[in-house]
This record gives structure tokens, C-alpha cells and sequence, in this order.
């Protein structure tokens, strides 16, 4: 297919047209002794602080150790196994054209900056997590959350991520539903399109609702927030028609539009007009939610999803990279225990379940996440310029997300253990006072001095909040976490309140460009579901059919929405009873993404390296169905759904009118008909994996038999489009990427993902 032009030294250009420059570089450079030098010494620096955080016990261990260990795993990992995963599986080249190449046509499919898609790609990824997962983990002690989210998105999150973006390129984009019914057959791929379009509707209300619990009657975070929409509007048509290309010049003008939409909430929310405007009701600020998912589904994913979560991404990674100083700078101290109590007993005040494996099921996207893969499924490979960014995008992406729960971790783990099961523990048990939550955890046998009613009080007043006991969900403790690091360097104790109230507009952000993206990629799973059904149907294929976009769109925020608002008008149910399940539904699509990916491994014939995803598949399927087990099966009235069911309904039965934590008849309904949904969920989750998971079993059983087997990737085409793999190129990558520019300068070429003219259209074989 491709022309290539004879090797220089260890550097092989790829060539498809004798007309065009190089598209493509094949770099076999050899490491240099000054980069083997570095990564000794980062293999020192990492291997000294593992041993810090693991065998140095007591609690007077620097929380530095925990951002160099982060650090230093990720750079190496990131350098040599992803490395490894790119040329024995992966063997991406550049002359081969990616779906948003190949397919581009201004809206789903288009050729996007590797940095702007970076940003995009960990913005979507990125949502409530990898913030509040760790955060309530950290009741188990720091050690084993440490270990889980550092080694687990080395060996499993970030290979998931990489290996599914791969294989979805390689099939024009598909979803990791349609994937599943090519590569594994109808049976399972059928299981695997319900188990995942219906786990993915409650993974995105979940996460809606989280995003209007932090902005409800919150003026600051409503009207900042509210301003990224016009502001990602306008650098979406900058770069697009104004100055084509400028993704440094775009990404300033935005940074310094945000900054300013973040100080500026502060003072529109201490007038009475802004007061008035912005103060809005959970349920107004659902429908916003609503109206502004479906918008972010159908319009041009150029003009309002990419530059918003790309613009979203430099508060995100900028905000933690400042927390990170933090620590580096105020240096504190970890105050949990390495391990507590509650991780052998499993009767933990923040969530209850021992630590395997409610340990690995709460951390959740820290670590591994099926969400991930239907982000790599989804919007992510249809805006990829060359297949050799997968490893910056797919793997670098989630090695990010990794270090914001490490941060998470941290943060939650520095602060005093009394106040942070005060913060943690439900009402029922603190009685919600100050009085009671101090005896109440005064009482739980903690290694830290007792705290006083007058601390919590204290603790309260520190950051404008009248009260900060039960401020349970893990959102409320990351922001008392770093606002108490962060005033440290920055401001002293005037400004804690400043930076707890800042944090929690930052949480909100952070998860609602997950929410806007998750409903993009559900709009393309439903649309690939409904298009086997052939006939009139197969028209919903045809990514360029706006009807049918609209149609899914209408149909997914329909699904989602009516959840939300059912979550948002009644507390005691809806939604909120689901959140148990989210952790476990997470990493069931994990195994599916990860059935999928070893089958397709496994039809290439490359047996060699299917203990790639299968070691990360067997033990994600241990822990998730061992958790599935125990929550549907297990006596426990705190840990199991059906014999809380039948405890409630027995209670109700008996004509009792309060019971447990149930103070009324109508509390105690809703106990028996939420763990009744959930219960029911849960088997029906758990039987779906099960099946997808036998049908991949089978094929590649019978793929190692026959030596391989044909996939369904689809026919290749030349590129002509050329783009660096890294956020830095190399001096090769310079010299062909100035040729190009000076191609685009001259306007013998169009720039990748810029608007059409008329005479480019004869240059580009994709119009």
C-alpha cells in the first residue's frame, strides 16, 4: 500500500504519495546513555520512596514519598511496558489512515491536534472516580490504595485504555458494543451491547447527579461553569476558521478566559443580581444538564465537546499539578495508618465490605475502568490523527487520571483521622451535630488523639461552611484536603475557605465533561445497536445521517435524564440507591473490554502476549464477581442487597414505622424497593459478563487451535496527512513537520481538521 523511501541511519520515512512529503516516521533509534542514565535514576528515586510507603510503619510518613513514587512507576512504565504493548501488539504505522481521516466530515470524524485530543480524551476519562473512590478508600489505610491505584493502572486501567483505542481504530471507531458482536459473535456480542448500553445510562445519571449536588444553590459554580460553554464555543471557531492550527495561541486565550470565569464567579455570586440568577434548584440545574448533554451530543464535536473538555483539562491537570506542589512544598504528614481496622473487619463508616474486594470495586477508575473503554470506543478514535498517538492518548491519558486519585489518596489520608470519619460517616451514626460526631468517632478506637466538639465547629468555620459532619460522597473531604494544603503556600489560613470552595466548583467540572462525552458515546453505541437491525434501520450507521444522531441523542438523554430527575426529586430512591452498583458496574465493562480486546489478541495469533490483557481480565473478574456475589448473596444486612430486602420487609410487615436507618413508612418503601432494583441489577450485570466472557473464551480457545483466526478490522487506506506521535516531536518528526507547514502556508494542502475550501478539495481523497 505505502511507497517508503530507503531507511537514514535508524530513522525510516513512510511515504504514500511521490507528490506529498513523508506522512510517517519509523523511529528504531536506540535509547541514549543520557536517557538510560534518567531513568536510573528515576527507578532510585521510585524504588526509595516504595520503601518509604510500604515497609517504614508508624504515622509520620511525608506525603512526598507517595508523589514521587507516583511519578517515577508512571514515567517508566510509561516508557518501557507501554513501549512493549506498542510493538509486539499494537505495530501502529503511520501510512495507514486513521477513521478521522478517512471518514472526516466536520462533525464526528475529524483529524484533531494530538494535544487538543489528549485534552479532550482525559477530560471525558476523568470524572467522579478518580476524586471520590480514593477519597472513601482511604478508610482502609494508605498502603493498599496506594498499591492498587499506582500497580493496577500500570498492568490494567492504562492497558485497557490503550489496547481498546487501538483496536476501535482500527475498525473505523466502533463501539466496544459493536466490537464485541464482530469479534465474539451474536450470542455474546448481543450480551455484551445490552450489559454495556444499559451499565453506561446509569454510570452518566450517576455522575449527573453528583455534578448537581455540588452546583445546587451554589451561584460561584453555576455562573463559572456556565461561562466554558461560550468561551470552548469561541476557541472551537478560532481554531477551526480563525487561525487554523494555533493550538498554543487557542489554549492561552482559553486559559486566561477561565481564570477569569473561576474569580469572577466569586463576585457575581456576592452580588444580589448574580445571587438571584445563578442560585438554581437541583432540578433546574438537572434539566440544564439534560439541555446541555443533548446539545453536546449533536452539534460538531469541533465546536463545543473537544474544546470544552480540552479547556476543562488545564483546570483539571492544573489543579492537581498545584496540589502536587503542595505537598512538595508543605511537605505534610500522613496521618491514616497504613492499614486499619476497618480493612479486616469490613465495617468501615464510609462504605462497608472488607478490603477484598470492596477495596478495588470503590477505588474504581483510579485504577481500571470499563467507562474508559467506551471512551476509546467512541468519541476518542474518530478524532485520531495517526495511529502511533494511541500510546500518548490511550495509555499517557489514563497514567493522568492514575496520578489525580494517587492525589485524591493523599489529600484524603493527610487529614486528621476523627475529623475525616466525621466528614465520612453517615448521619445516622454522627447524629449530625458536633457533639455527637465528636463521641461518635471519639469512640471508634482511632490511633489519633480525641477531637473536641469545638475542633469540628472550628474545622466548619475555617471554610465558610456551617457544618462539615456527614458531608458524606467524598467530594466535601478532597476539598477540605486541599484547601488545607493549598493555603499552606498559597495564601495562609484567610484564603482555606477560598480554596475548599474552589475545589468543589473544580470536582464539578471535572465530572460533568464526563457526563457530555459519555452521552456522545452512547448516542454511537445505540446508533451501531439499532443499525443490526438492517432494513430502514442500517441507515443508523451512517455517522453523517444527523436524523438518526438526533434521534439516539433524544433517546439517551431521555434514559439518563428520567433517571437523573427521579435521583434529584426523591432522595430516598432513584438514583441515589444505585450508587452501590456503580463501582461494580465499572468494572464489569472492564472485563468485557478487556474479553474483547484477548479475543482479538488472540485471532491475530499473537498467543505470546495474551497474558497482556489476560492477566488484568482474570483478576478483574475474580474481584468483580466475588463482589457481585457477596452483594447479592451475603447475610450482612450492611453489605448484602436481598437480605436487607427481606429485613425491611419484614420490619414493614411486623407494622413497625421506623427501622434502621429508615425513620418513616415511606423511608422503609423505599429500602425494599431500592435493594430490590439493585439486587435485580446485580444479577442481571453479572450474568451478562458472564456470558460475553464464555463467548470470548470459545473464540480464542479456537483461535490458539487454527493458529489464529480472520478479524473484522477494516480495509486500509493510505494517509496523507502527516502529525508527531508526542507531545514533543523528535528532531525527525521537526524537520517533516516544518515540510508540512510550509505545504499548509502555501495552501497546496489543507491542515488536518481545518475548514474546507474549494480548491483543497482536490487535494484530499476522503471529500
Amino acid at each position: 500500500m505505502a511507497l517508503r523511501a530507503a531507511p537514514e541511519s535508524e530513522v525510516e520515512y513512510l511515504k504514500t504519495d511521490p507528490d506529498l512529503p513523508p506522512v510517517g516516521i519509523v523511529d528504531r533509534t536506540p535509547i541514549s546513555p543520557t536517557a538510560k542514565i534518567v531513568f536510573a535514576v528515576l527507578g532510585i528515586l521510585g524504588g526509595i520512596a516504595w520503601v518509604m510507603i510500604a515497609f517504614v510503619r508508624g504515622e509520620n510518613i511525608n506525603a512526598v514519598w507517595f508523589v514521587v513514587a507516583a511519578v517515577c512507576t508512571y514515567l517508566i512504565a510509561y516508557r518501557f511496558y507501554a513501549r512493549l504493548i506498542e510493538r509486539k501488539i499494537v505495530q501502529p504505522r503511520d501510512d495507514r489512515a486513521t477513521p478521522a481521516e478517512i471518514l472526516e466530515n466536520g462533525k464526528d470524524y475529524m483529524p484533531t491536534d494530538r494535544r487538543v485530543l489528549f485534552g479532550h480524551h482525559f477530560a471525558a476519562i476523568a470524572g467522579a472516580g478518580p476524586l471520590v473512590g480514593p477519597v472513601l478508600a482511604a478508610q482502609m489505610g494508605y498502603l493498599p490504595g496506594t498499591l492498587w491505584i499506582i500497580i493496577g493502572v500500570v498492568f490494567a486501567g492504562a492497558v485497557q485504555d490503550f489496547l481498546v483505542l487501538w483496536i476501535s481504530t482500527k475498525r473505523r471507531g466502533r463501539s466496544l458494543g459493536q466490537m464485541a458482536r464482530d469479534e465474539l459473535g451474536v450470542v455474546g456480542g448481543v450480551a455484551a451491547m445490552i450489559g454495556v448500553f444499559v451499565i453506561m445510562i446509569i454510570l452518566i445519571a450517576v455522575l449527573a447527579l453528583v455534578v448537581v449536588n455540588a452546583l445546587a444553590e451554589s451561584p460561584w459554580g453555576v455562573f463559572s461553569i456556565a461561562m466554558t460553554i461560550p468561551i470552548a464555543l469561541f476557541m472551537g471557531v478560532y481554531l477551526r476558521y480563525l487561525r487554523p492550527g494555533k493550538v498554543a495561541e487557542v489554549s492561552l486565550i482559553g486559559v486566561v478566559l477561565l481564570l477569569l470565569a473561576i474569580v469572577s464567579g466569586g463576585w457575581v455570586a456576592d452580588t444580589g443580581w448574580g445571587s438571584d440568577w445563578f442560585t438554581l434548584s437541583k432540578v433546574t440545574i438537572a434539566w440544564l444538564m439534560i439541555a446541555y448533554g443533548f446539545a453536546a451530543s449533536v452539534l460538531p464535536v469541533w465546536l463545543l465537546l473537544a474544546p470544552r473538555d480540552y479547556l476543562s483539562t488545564f483546570m483539571k491537570i492544573g489543579t492537581i499539578l498545584l496540589l502536587a506542589i503542595g505537598i512538595l512544598i508543605a511537605r505534610p504528614t500522613i496521618q491514616m495508618p497504613d492499614v486499619t481496622t476497618f480493612a479486616i473487619q469490613g465495617n468501615g463508616p464510609a462504605f462497608a465490605g472488607s478490603l477484598f474486594p470492596f477495596l478495588f470495586i470503590t477505588i474504581a477508575c483510579g485504577a481500571l475502568s470499563g467507562f474508559h473503554a467506551l471512551i476509546a470506543s467512541g468519541t476518542t478514535p474518530k478524532l485520531l490523527e495517526k495511529e502511533k498517538q494511541t500510546r500518548l492518548i490511550g495509555y499517557g491519558g489514563m497514567l493522568t487520571e492514575s496520578f489525580v486519585a494517587i492525589m485524591a489518596l493523599v489529600t484524603a489520608c493527610i487529614i486528621d483521622q476523627h475529623l475525616y470519619f466525621a466528614l465520612n460517616a453517615p448521619a445516622t451514626l454522627t447524629g449530625g451535630t458536633p457533639e455527637t460526631a465528636a463521641a461518635y468517632v471519639n469512640g471508634l478506637g482511632l490511633s489519633s488523639p480525641n477531637i473536641t466538639a469545638d475542633t469540628l465547629s472550628q474545622a466548619a468555620a475555617s471554610v465558610d461552611e456551617e457544618s462539615i459532619i456527614s458531608r458524606t460522597g467524598g467530594a466535601p473531604t478532597l476539598a477540605f484536603g486541599m484547601s488545607q494544603v493549598l493555603s499552606q503556600f498559597l495564601g495562609g489560613t484567610a484564603l482555606k475557605a477560598f480554596w475548599y470552595h474552589f475545589a468543589i466548583m473544580f470536582e464539578a467540572l471535572f465530572i460533568l465533561t464526563t457526563v457530555d462525552a459519555g452521552t456522545r458515546v452512547a448516542r454511537f453505541m445505540l446508533s451501531d445497536s439499532l443499525g443490526n437491525f438492517g432494513g430502514a434501520a442500517r441507515r443508523f450507521k451512517d455517522p453523517s445521517w444527523r436524523v438518526g444522531a438526533w434521534v439516539c441523542s433524544l433517546a439517551v438523554v431521555g434514559l439518563w435524564g428520567a433517571i437523573l430527575l427521579m435521583g434529584v426529586t426523591d432522595p430516598l430512591g432513584g438514583i441515589n440507591t444505585l450508587f452501590p452498583l456503580f463501582g461494580i458496574a465499572n468494572q464489569l465493562l472492564a472485563a468485557i473490554a478487556l474479553t474483547v480486546v484477548l479475543a482479538v489478541v488472540m485471532k491475530k495469533g499473537l498467543f505470546k502476549w495474551a497474558w497482556i490483557p489476560g492477566v488484568p481480565l482474570v483478576w478483574d473478574l475474580i474481584v468483580t464477581m466475588t463482589a457481585s456475589w457477596q452483594k447479592i448473596f451475603s447475610a450482612n444486612t450492611s453489605v448484602g442487597y436481598w437480605s436487607q430486602h427481606a429485613a425491611f420487609k419484614d420490619a414493614k410487615e411486623a407494622g413497625k414505622t421506623s427501622f434502621g436507618s429508615a425513620k418513616t413508612p415511606e423511608a422503609i418503601d423505599a429500602v425494599i424497593r431500592n435493594t430490590f432494583i439493585q439486587g435485580t441489577l446485580s444479577i442481571v450485570f453479572a450474568g451478562l459478563v458472564l456470558v460475553v466472557v464464555v463467548a470470548g473464551a470459545l473464540v480464542c480457545i479456537k483461535a490458539f487451535r487454527a493458529g489464529g483466526l480472520p478479524t473484522t478490522e477494516s480495509p486500509e487506506e493510505p494517509s496523507k496527512i502527516f502529525a508527531p506521535a508526542g507531545f514533543v516531536p523528535t528532531s525527525a518528526e521537526k524537520a517533516l513537520d516544518k515540510e508540512w507547514n510550509e505545504l499548509i502556508a502555501s495552501g497546496a494542502v489543507r491542515a488536518p481538521g481545518a475548514a474546507h475550501t474549494h480548491t483543497d478539495r482536490a487535494h484530499h481523497h476522503d471529500e
